[in-house]
């Protein structure tokens, strides 16, 4: 009975997220009622509230069923380099990430709504949260792009800091455009042929000289 009963309790919160992502994209996150969610939902406001101290909190577990594809992008550049150069571990990493997050819808909404849908409101700022996730992935990137420097991966003359600076700002840009509309191009075939060159632009000749 307490299987049942847990399980139920766990249906009822997966519905009131799924109501929650329909009215937060229909209406934006600020003009969204928790009543409305509730009645979305086909349930009470107090359902709710049994499971969400307030609209925040919902939102922020709306954003957690979902992986956020610069931290999916800090994951697989990790598991990858066991096989692998650093360098080719970020390509790799991108490529997959660009493929899976467009055979995601859930992930495609729910980022659609923080971006697009979600204005400063209570407790949350949205520029906040999308700045953590960003900054975030730079971070992983320089790590992992300084480990590339030293193995002398990186064309003469450009430092883990530029490289940083030009995969994000690529990869930022190619997800920011193609979420407004994901039905203007497929991400991933965008995508592909712009990391492939950004790697090989960045990649140093195997008859250059060590010193870089």
């Amino acid at each position: 009975m307490a299987r049942k009963t847990k399980a139920e309790a766990a249906a009822t919160r997966e519905a009131l997220l799924d109501a929650a992502e329909d009215m937060f994209m229909e209406h934006g996150v600020a003009r969204t009622s928790l009543e409305q969610i509730a009645r979305h939902a086909g349930m009470t406001r107090g359902a709710v509230y049994w499971h969400f101290k307030n609209k925040g909190d919902m939102f922020r577990a709306m954003l957690e069923r979902v992986h956020m594809p610069f931290q999916d992008l800090v994951d697989e550049i990790e598991a990858l380099e066991h096989d692998v150069s650093s360098l080719e571990a970020i390509r790799l990493a991108c490529l997959q990430g660009l493929e899976r997050f467009e055979q995601n819808p859930r992930s495609r909404r729910v980022h659609a709504i923080l971006i697009h849908r979600c204005e400063f409101f209570s407790d949350i700022d949205p520029i906040a949260m999308q700045q953590e996730i960003v900054d975030e992935c730079r971070e992983s990137l320089y790590q992992h792009l300084l480990i590339s420097k030293e193995q002398h991966m990186l064309v003469q003359g450009l430092s883990p800091e530029v490289a940083t600076d030009l995969l994000q700002a690529t990869l930022a840009g190619l997800f920011h455009d193609w979420i407004r509309d994901p039905s203007r191009f497929s991400i991933y075939e965008r995508g592909v042929p712009l990391v492939n060159q950004l790697i090989s632009m960045m990649r140093r000749s195997p008859d250059t000289s060590e010193t870089n």
